[in-house]
C-alpha cells in the first residue's frame, strides 16, 4: 500500500511541472507591469498584499483548471467527435455542435470579466452598454454563446463538406464592419462596437477551442480518412468562425434593445421627470436607481431625480449616510467564494452533463476512464473558483491600478489610493498663489515627513462641521507638458512591449507555431510565426490604448485593416488563410484577456472617456494582418525555391540525353 508521504513523492513533481507552466505564463507580464507602475511611474501599487494574493490564486486556480480540462471535458470531447458523424445524423450533429458551443461559452473563464465591467460605465453616457453589462449581462453572455454555436455548426459543416474558409470570411467579417459602421451613426449603439468585437476575444479560451477542435478533428477523420495530417489541417478555421460570430450576436442584441433604452444626454436631464420610465427600466428597482444616482450622479442630477424636491433627496442621503455599505459591493470572503464556486458550477457542470448524456444515452458509448473523467470535472470547478477568485482580487486590480495611472505619463491625474484625511484643518492656514497666466489658487502648507510642502487647497476636500480636510494626490505630467506627445508615446510604447512579451509567454502560441511548421513542411518556421504574431499584438493593443487616450471611435481603427485583409485574403493560399485568422485566437488566453479588459476600462475611467473597450479587438486584427503579410512571403519563397529545383532537374536530364542517348537514337547495326 502506497503511503501518504509516497504519494505526495510522485504527485508533488508533476503538481510543481503545471504550476511552473502557469508562473511562466503570468510572471513576466505582471513583473513587467509592476516595473513599469513602481519604477518608471513612481507610483506605488496600492493593496499589494491582497493583489499578491490574488496573484497567486490566478497560477494555482489555472492549473487546477486546466488540468480538470485534460482529465474530464477534452477526453469526452475528442470520443464524440469521432463517434458521433459515424451514428448520428447531420441534423443531431449540427444541434449538439450548437449546444456544445453555448455551454463551452458560459464555462469560458474570461467571460465573468464582462459583467464586472459595468461599473465604469455612466448610465447617462452610454444607455444601451450600461444596460447591457449591468442588468441584462446575463443577455449578454447568452448573446456571445448563441454566436459561438451558430460558429461551431458553420465550422462542422465546413469540416464535412470541405469548405472554403475564405467565403466565411467575406460575408462575416465585412457584414460585422458594415454594421459597425451603421452603428457609428446610432449614439446609442456607437458605445457596443468596442465590447461587441471584445466577446470575439473572449469567447476563443481554454475550454471553446480545444473542446470545439477535438469535435472538427474527429469529424474530419471520419469525413476525410485517417490522414493526420489533413484532419489536423482541418481543425483550423473554426476559431475564426468563434470569434466572428459573437460579434454579429451582440451587435443584433444592441439593434433589438436600442428602443427601450434613452438616447446619451447629460445627467441632469437624464435624471429628469421627461425619461424616468426608461431609465427606471436600465435598473432592477427604484431603490437601486436612487442609490445609483446618489452615488455617481451630480448634485442637480440627483435633485432632478426627486423632482427638485430638497427634502426628499437629503432624506434619502441620510439613509445612505447610516447604511454606507448600500452603495458599495461590499462582500465577506465567504460571499466572494460561494458566488464563484456557484458560478463555477453552473458553468462546467452543465456542460459535462450535456457532453456524458450525448456520449452515454445518443451513442451508447462507454463513458472512457470514468473515474478519471469525474476527477477531471471537480478539478475543472475547484480550479475555475480560484481562478475567479484570483481575478477578482488580483488580475482585475492590478489592470485597473496599471490603466488608471498610465495616463500620469501624459497629463495629471488624481490619485485616490494616496488619499489622506488632514485633522483640525483651519482655514487660516489657506493662502493664496498667482500663476503665470494671472490666475490665482489657493493653497497651504503641510509636514510630509521632515519635509514641508505646499498643498492645493479644493474648497470641496474640506469639511468645515467635522474640521477635516481630504488631500488626494496629484501625479504627473511625467514626460513633457500637459498632453504632450512625448508622454503618450511613452504609453503606446509601454502597451505595445506588453503585447510583444505576453503573446510570446503564451503557450498556446508555442504549440500553434510547432503545428503549424509541421503542416508547412518547414517553410513557415515555429519561431518566425511567433515573431509575426507577437508584433501584431503589440501593434495591436498599442492602437487599441491610442483609441482610448483620444477617445477615437473604434471603427476608425478596425475597418481599414480589414478592408485590407479582405484583399490580402483572396490572393493567399488556402493553408494560410486558415492558420492566419486562426492566430488571433492564441492571443486571447485566459490571463491577456481580464488584465487587457481591466486596464482598457481603467484608462478609459481615468481618461474620462465614456468607455474603454476596443484593445482586444486591435490586439486580434493586427496578428491575422501580420501572419498572412509574412505567410504571402514565405509562399512566394516557396515557389522560386521550387522553381530552381524544377529548372535544376530539367537541366539535369538535358546532360543525360546528352550522354546517354535514346533508344531510339542507336546507330543500327550492320
Amino acid at each position: 500500500m502506497v503511503t501518504f508521504k509516497e504519494t505526495l513523492g510522485l504527485l508533488g513533481p508533476y503538481a510543481w511541472s503545471r504550476l511552473l507552466e502557469q508562473i511562466k505564463a503570468v510572471a513576466i507580464l505582471i513583473v513587467y507591469l509592476i516595473f513599469f507602475q513602481t519604477v518608471v511611474l513612481g507610483i506605488p501599487l496600492a493593496e499589494a498584499t491582497v493583489i499578491a494574493i490574488g496573484l497567486s490564486l490566478v497560477i494555482v486556480g489555472l492549473a487546477f483548471f486546466m488540468e480538470g480540462l485534460v482529465l474530464g471535458l477534452m477526453p469526452l470531447g475528442e470520443v464524440i467527435g469521432i463517434k458521433l458523424p459515424q451514428k448520428a445524423k447531420l441534423p443531431t450533429i449540427l444541434v449538439f455542435a450548437f449546444i456544445l458551443g453555448m455551454g463551452a461559452t458560459f464555462a469560458e473563464p474570461a467571460v465573468g470579466i464582462l459583467k464586472a465591467a459595468g461599473s465604469s460605465v455612466k448610465a447617462w453616457e452610454a444607455p444601451l452598454l450600461f444596460l447591457l453589462l449591468n442588468k441584462y449581462s446575463a443577455y449578454l453572455v447568452y448573446a456571445v454563446g448563441i454566436g459561438v454555436g451558430l460558429a461551431v455548426v458553420a465550422g462542422t459543416l465546413r469540416f464535412l463538406y470541405s469548405w472554403s474558409l475564405k467565403p466565411f470570411i467575406y460575408v462575416l467579417v465585412m457584414g460585422g464592419v458594415a454594421v459597425s459602421i451603421w452603428a457609428a451613426f446610432d449614439p446609442n449603439i456607437r458605445y457596443l462596437t468596442g465590447v461587441a468585437w471584445d466577446c470575439g476575444g473572449v469567447t476563443t479560451g481554454p475550454v471553446t477551442v480545444p473542446l470545439v477542435l477535438a469535435l472538427g478533428i474527429g469529424i474530419c477523420r471520419v469525413a476525410g480518412g485517417s490522414d493526420s495530417q489533413s484532419s489536423e489541417a482541418g481543425g483550423f478555421g473554426v476559431v475564426t468562425l468563434a470569434s466572428i460570430f459573437p460579434v454579429l450576436g451582440v451587435m443584433a442584441l444592441g439593434f433589438a434593445l436600442a428602443g427601450t433604452v434613452p438616447q446619451p444626454m447629460p445627467d441632469t436631464e437624464f435624471f429628469g421627470s421627461a425619461n424616468r420610465a426608461k431609465v427606471e427600466a436600465l435598473f432592477a428597482s427604484r431603490q437601486e436607481l436612487v442609490t445609483y444616482a446618489l452615488t455617481n450622479a451630480s448634485p442637480p442630477a440627483q435633485l432632478a431625480l426627486f423632482d427638485g424636491k430638497a427634502s426628499d433627496l437629503a432624506a434619502e442621503r441620510a439613509k445612505l449616510a447610516a447604511n454606507p455599505a448600500a452603495g458599495q459591493a461590499v462582500r465577506t470572503p465567504a460571499e466572494i467564494l460561494q458566488t464563484n464556486a456557484l458560478a463555477a458550477a453552473q458553468a462546467i457542470i452543465p456542460l459535462t452533463l450535456l457532453l456524458a448524456l450525448v456520449l452515454l444515452g445518443l451513442l451508447r458509448e462507454k463513458l472512457p476512464r470514468a473515474d478519471e473523467v469525474a476527477l477531471g470535472v471537480v478539478l475543472a470547478v475547484i480550479g475555475m473558483t480560484i481562478f475567479n477568485i484570483g481575478i477578482e482580487l488580483g488580475l482585475a486590480k492590478i489592470g485597473n491600478q496599471v490603466g488608471g495611472k498610465l495616463p500620469s505619463a501624459y497629463e495629471a491625474i488624481e490619485l485616490p489610493d494616496s488619499k489622506r484625511t488632514i485633522p483640525g484643518f483651519d482655514p487660516a492656514l489657506v493662502e493664496t498663489a498667482i500663476a503665470p497666466d494671472g490666475k490665482k489658487r489657493e493653497f497651504f502648507y503641510a509636514q510630509e515627513g521632515s519635509r514641508i510642502v505646499p498643498i492645493p487647497y479644493k474648497a470641496e476636500n474640506h469639511d468645515k462641521a467635522k474640521q477635516v480636510y481630504d488631500y488626494v494626490p496629484t501625479r504627473g505630467p511625467l514626460f513633457g507638458g500637459s498632453g504632450d506627445l512625448s508622454g503618450i508615446l511613452v504609453v503606446l510604447l509601454f502597451a505595445f512591449i506588453m503585447g510583444y512579451g505576453a503573446t510570446l509567454a503564451e503557450p498556446a502560441l508555442n504549440a500553434l507555431g510547432a503545428t503549424v511548421e509541421q503542416l508547412t513542411v518547414g517553410t513557415f518556421k515555429k519561431s518566425l510565426l511567433m515573431q509575426a504574431v507577437a508584433l501584431g499584438v503589440g501593434v495591436g493593443i498599442a492602437l487599441g490604448v491610442a483609441k482610448i487616450v483620444w477617445d477615437l471611435p473604434l471603427i476608425w481603427l478596425l475597418a481599414p485593416p480589414y478592408v485590407l485583409l479582405m484583399f490580402i485574403t483572396w490572393i493567399s493560399t488556402e493553408e494560410f488563410v486558415n492558420i492566419g485568422w486562426d492566430s488571433a485566437g492564441v492571443t486571447t488566453g485566459p490571463i491577456t484577456v481580464p488584465l487587457v479588459l481591466a486596464m482598457g476600462l481603467g484608462i478609459g475611467t481615468q481618461a474620462g472617456v465614456v468607455e474603454g473597450f476596443g484593445i482586444l479587438a486591435m490586439a486580434s486584427v493586427c496578428p491575422i494582418l501580420s501572419v498572412l503579410l509574412v505567410g504571402l512571403v514565405v509562399t512566394r519563397k516557396r515557389k522560386a525555391a521550387l522553381k530552381e529545383i524544377e529548372g535544376g532537374q530539367q537541366g539535369a536530364e538535358g546532360v543525360l540525353t546528352k550522354i546517354v542517348p535514346p533508344a531510339a537514337e542507336k546507330v543500327p547495326q550492320a
